[in-house]
């Protein structure tokens, strides 16, 4: 599921993101990098922001520069035109960049499970997946929700021909409220939160509890160019931003107030809900090729990609623990 697709142009304009790399620096300073995020800042990136606050990326070297997206980022193509040195993808536009030739390179997974889900009325007629069969279920138009609601529908025995889509762009919560659908894609860390905050019972099936495997969703992306070029920089990249996750998991309300400090127009409640379900899935963990391949062949099965992925050209597995 890419809230990140929700951002991306057709084309690259300008974007205001400085030149990247450290050239003309004294010797021995921090080396410049941009970081693009895959939406605006959020629980999910408590762990950056710690590792920025704390110092985790100048301790190794790094004088970090995290760029929120605009409308007219398309993060893939930043990278590949060397706009920036690293990017926060959703795992399924890296597969996509993977196929258009852009030469992109998982570094690091971010999550560690996927946070698609399908939300459904706690009054409503949905209890379980297959009950979306003969109901309405409302997308955000994206290829990916669809890719959910059949995974999910199929895993739990029924037809996801006989689901009627209905797109509902960004309003699941609403939707819900108001009774226009039965179910909605959704995301667990996000709008099941805002839905249990605002008192309006659910229940939510997330797509690896049905048909997909616990895959990262979102993935510390960099180019082949750099990762072969400057492999010093993208060790201590991966290295500090595990670090600050780590921290993360150690000390959450400390890395909160971090991502709070950094953008003080979130608000803390919300904030700290998604946090603390999210936190299991902010382990800092490398790669599984194995559920990478999973993964791949989930993707490609449901249309997200034309044929499963070469796992080891598209991830770099090497990263260590």
């Amino acid at each position: 599921m890419s809230r990140a697709a929700a951002l991306l142009a057709a084309a690259l304009l300008a974007t205001g993101i400085a030149g990247c790399g450290g050239s003309g620096a004294e010797p021995g300073a921090p080396k410049g990098a941009t970081l693009v995020l895959d939406f605006t800042p959020n629980a999910v990136h408590t762990g950056i922001y710690a590792a920025q606050a704390k110092g985790f990326y100048r301790d190794a070297g790094i004088d970090l520069h995290v760029q929120v997206p605009g409308e007219s980022t398309d993060a893939p193509k930043l990278l590949a035109a060397g706009r920036t040195d690293f990017a926060i993808l959703d795992i399924t536009d890296l597969g996509i960049a993977d196929e258009k030739g852009l030469e992109l390179v998982g570094v690091m997974p971010i999550v560690q499970r996927p946070l698609a889900a399908v939300l459904a009325r706690q009054s409503g007629p949905v209890v379980r997946p297959r009950d979306m069969d003969g109901h309405t279920v409302g997308v955000t138009g994206l290829p990916s929700d669809t890719a959910v609601v059949e995974s999910e529908v199929s895993a739990d025995g029924g037809d996801p021909a006989g689901v009627d889509e209905v797109t509902i762009g960004y309003n699941a919560v609403a939707s819900l409220a108001a009774g226009r659908v039965d179910a909605a894609t959704g995301f667990w860390n996000d709008e099941a939160v805002e839905a249990r905050r605002r008192g309006i019972p659910l229940r939510v099936f997330k797509v690896d509890e049905y048909g997909a495997p616990p895959y990262p969703e979102l993935v510390l992306t960099t180019t082949r160019m750099t990762l072969e070029e400057e492999p010093e920089l993208v060790e201590s990249m991966v290295a500090a931003t595990r670090r600050g996750y780590a921290f993360t998991e150690r000390h959450p309300q400390k890395a909160l107030a971090d991502l709070l400090a950094a953008d003080p127009s979130l608000e803390r409640a919300d904030q700290e809900a998604q946090l603390k379900v999210l936190l299991p899935a902010l382990h800092p963990l490398p790669f599984s090729e194995s559920v990478l391949n999973e993964w791949s062949a989930w993707a490609s099965s449901h249309g997200l990609l034309e044929e499963p992925l070469e796992v080891k050209s598209a991830f770099d597995l090497g990263q260590g623990g």
